[in-house]
């Protein structure tokens, strides 16, 4: 079971130890100790855009939750062999390898897999 928690805003101050202790807690009662949580924090702004690319709503919004499964996957590993999408031009480049690796596993899986960074540029 892992926890990786990620602060991108600056709004509210974030003390990362009590939200981990916290989220123990909350893991422990759920019954949930050996699922693994990635948590980031953001602000309205950084909100808005993904609420916007993944669900088409133009609005921040308190929560979005994705499972892990072979879209975060390929994502994470297209960051571990050295894609960033910092700019537009290293976004292209990261696109187009995770849309390939997808489109080969969607065959496979017989699905459609959409790249995480859809719409990010």
């Amino acid at each position: 079971m892992s926890l990786l928690i990620r602060n991108l805003q600056r709004a509210v101050p974030l003390r990362r130890a009590p939200l981990r202790g916290r989220l123990q807690v909350v893991r422990r009662i759920l019954g949930v100790q050996a699922f693994d949580l990635g948590l980031v924090c953001m602000d309205n702004g950084q909100m808005r855009r993904v609420n916007r690319v993944y669900r088409g709503k133009d609005v921040p919004t308190d929560v979005l939750s994705f499972p892990f499964h072979e879209v975060t996957a390929t994502h994470g590993l297209c960051h571990l062999l050295g894609f960033t999408h910092g700019t537009e031009a290293e976004w292209q480049q990261m696109y187009q390898k995770e849309e390939q690796v997808l489109e080969d596993l969607g065959r496979h899986l017989g699905t459609q897999l959409q790249p995480l960074s859809r719409g990010l540029f």
